[in-house]
């Protein structure tokens, strides 16, 4: 199983590629008559970013997100490390009277054993396979709430781009922090997932 921290890393690379969608007007360019509806960015351009790590620890969904996975990411640690203390245990105990028992018995005993190795292994991998399932599903879901207010944040501000930076994984050496719109971005999406909640 493993650890939350890295499930949280994994979160934080999702939402990272999420963040870094390139948004566009889809009209054609004949037919773009109509001003932005909200405030030109005719003295910034058209591009803008919005920093990814202010997003994950401001944005309420994503944070929502990370909890709910640490807290299920726990209970599934829980339960693994429960069955395999009783199998050790079970292990152990058997270890102590080995020398005793009769021969058929010790070896129907250890088949036993094997088989309950063999199924705690199985149980092991189901729970693994099952969270990382779960992580990719909200992670899937997280990245396109941002790739759809991307898109939309692009058509109401007027940009052509919208790039992402984050310190954690730079892709960009240096953005003017004039062209930086995270502070909007994170208040219309929590804003929306305000709405969604209620």
């Amino acid at each position: 199983m493993k650890t939350t921290g890295s499930v949280l890393t994994k979160i934080t690379l999702g939402i990272l590629v999420a963040a870094s969608v390139t948004a566009c007007n889809n009209k054609p360019a004949a037919t773009q008559t109509a001003a932005p509806t909200t405030t030109a960015t005719s003295d910034k351009g058209t591009t803008a970013y919005i920093n990814s790590d202010s997003l994950l620890s401001k944005y309420e969904y994503a944070k929502d997100m990370q909890a709910r996975l640490t807290e299920k990411g726990k209970a599934a640690e829980s339960e693994v490390v429960a069955k395999q203390q009783a199998l050790g245990r079970e292990i152990a105990d058997y270890q102590k009277v080995a020398a005793t028992l009769a021969a058929d018995k010790r070896q129907e005993t250890e088949q036993r054993l094997t088989r309950e190795q063999q199924d705690f292994q199985k149980f092991q991998q189901s729970e693994t396979a099952a969270f990382q399932s779960e992580q990719a599903s909200e992670t899937n879901k997280l990245y396109q709430k941002t790739a759809d207010f991307a898109k939309e944040f692009a058509k109401q501000k007027g940009y052509k781009l919208v790039l992402t930076y984050s310190k954690a994984a730079p892709g960009v050496l240096y953005v003017d922090p004039s062209l930086d719109v995270t502070e909007d971005a994170v208040k219309m999406l929590n804003d929306a997932y305000a709405k969604d909640k209620k």
